[in-house]
């Protein structure tokens, strides 16, 4: 039992440095390759890889979660669409602190949309982690950039999306829904992209980056957070992942893309208790007491 445990955090842990690196990766990558093209092959590649190897529980399932998936497509196209334009006018540390928001959000959306009122806990971290959006986003006049905007506004329709694929979780296979919804993803991105991209070009030396965000920071992450959150308490498990946007700074900051000082520390670290406070409700301080 101790070694499932251990490889369920390895294998979370694993999944949040793959997806912290991801953020540098997509800020070269749409250096070179327009925001809707970088996301038709990066989800089609990964819908392909997730359907070769789970390809009979997409045959046994895959009508069943047709329309729960074109849903929750839309809502990921929408999601990483955003959040990757964001990118184009802010920094990745900025963009993965950003988008970490939306596990603060979800509370909040799921009372406006089931009347599901939020605890102390989750009002607690609002406000931290509004605190902590002001030091990292708001300029000396008091205005906020697009790239942060548009990261932010990435971080709303995420939390739909999570309350959205979490519904329908409950009530399909996971992985047929989700090989689904990455598909629809990649079709809605295609057309997009034949809309509004026509003439861009794709460079050859982008393609390793393309590679690494379809297989490693989408479908082998992916499965590594399936099988890490199978063997993992959740309170654990939502440290682990939230540990995603630190690895994004780090990373970052190694690759000399960020510039930290004092102000964005604090608003990196008010956003991060934010989210383990949102996500955990401090269970594991309470165990400990207990």
């Amino acid at each position: 039992m101790k070694n499932h445990t251990l490889g369920g955090r390895l294998a979370l842990l694993t999944a949040a440095v793959i997806w912290g690196s991801s953020f540098i990766v997509m800020k070269d990558a749409v250096n070179d390759v327009p925001v809707f093209l970088l996301l038709a092959i990066r989800f089609t590649i990964a819908a392909l890889l997730l359907a070769a190897i789970f390809f009979k529980r997409l045959v046994r399932d895959g009508r069943a979660v047709l329309r729960p998936g074109a849903l929750c497509g839309v809502l990921l196209l929408a999601a990483y669409a955003t959040q990757t334009f964001g990118l184009t006018g802010t920094t990745p540390g900025k963009n993965a602190f950003l988008t970490a928001v939306y596990c603060v959000l979800v509370p909040f959306v799921t009372w406006l949309l089931f009347r599901k009122r939020p605890t102390v806990y989750n009002w607690a971290a609002a406000v931290l982690c509004l605190s902590g959006i002001g030091l990292v986003s708001l300029n000396g006049d008091m205005t906020i950039g697009y790239g942060d905007a548009l990261t932010l506004l990435g971080g709303v329709i995420y939390a739909l999306h999570l309350i959205a694929l979490s519904h329908f979780s409950r009530r399909h296979d996971a992985i047929a829904l989700t090989t689904v919804q990455f598909a629809v993803t990649a079709a809605l991105a295609w057309v997009l992209s034949w809309l509004t991209e026509r003439d861009a070009a794709l460079p050859l030396q982008a393609w390793p980056q393309l590679m690494y965000l379809a297989v490693f920071a989408t479908a082998a992450a992916l499965l590594l957070q399936s099988i890490g959150q199978s063997l993992t308490p959740p309170a654990q498990a939502a440290i682990l992942l939230s540990l995603e946007s630190v690895f994004g700074v780090l990373f970052s900051v190694a690759m000399g893309a960020e510039q930290v000082t004092p102000q964005l520390l604090l608003g990196f670290a008010l956003i991060f208790v934010s989210v383990i406070v949102s996500e955990t409700q401090l269970s594991f301080l309470r165990r400990g007491r207990g």
